[in-house]
C-alpha cells in the first residue's frame, strides 16, 4: 500500500515540480499524471503497484468535488454572466477527455493481448 501511494504522490510532486521550475500553464497534476502514464505504459512502473491505491482515490472521488462544489456557489453570479464560454469550454474539454480516454484504454489493451473482453 505504502509503495503505491510513494509512486502517485511521487509523480504528483514530479509534476509541480515541472510545472514550477520550467513555468508551464499545465497545472503540475495533470504533468503528474502524463507522467505516471508514460511509466505505466512504458513498463517502468507495473500497474500492480498502483492499482490498489488508485481504485481508492476513484471510489472516494466524490469527497474531492465538494470544495470546487463550494466555489461554484460562491461565484454563481460571475457564472452566470459567463454561461455560453463556459459551457463551450466543457462540452469541448468533455470530448476531448472522452477521445483521449477511449484511445488510452485501446492502447492499453492493445499491449495486453486485445482478449480483455
Amino acid at each position: 500500500m505504502y509503495r503505491g501511494l510513494a509512486i502517485i504522490f511521487g509523480f504528483f510532486l514530479m509534476g509541480e515540480w515541472l510545472s514550477e521550475t520550467l513555468s508551464l500553464s499545465i497545472p503540475g497534476s495533470v504533468l503528474g499524471m502524463l507522467l505516471l502514464l508514460g511509466a505505466l505504459l512504458s513498463g517502468v512502473i507495473k500497474l500492480e503497484w498502483v492499482e490498489n491505491e488508485a481504485e481508492i482515490f476513484v471510489r472516494n472521488m466524490s469527497v474531492l468535488f465538494i470544495p470546487p462544489g463550494v466555489g461554484i456557489v460562491t461565484y454563481l453570479g460571475l457564472i452566470k454572466s459567463q454561461v455560453v464560454p463556459i459551457f463551450g469550454a466543457l462540452l469541448i474539454s468533455f470530448i476531448v477527455t472522452l477521445l483521449a480516454t477511449a484511445k488510452t484504454v485501446e492502447l492499453i489493451r492493445g499491449r495486453k493481448g486485445g482478449d480483455a473482453g
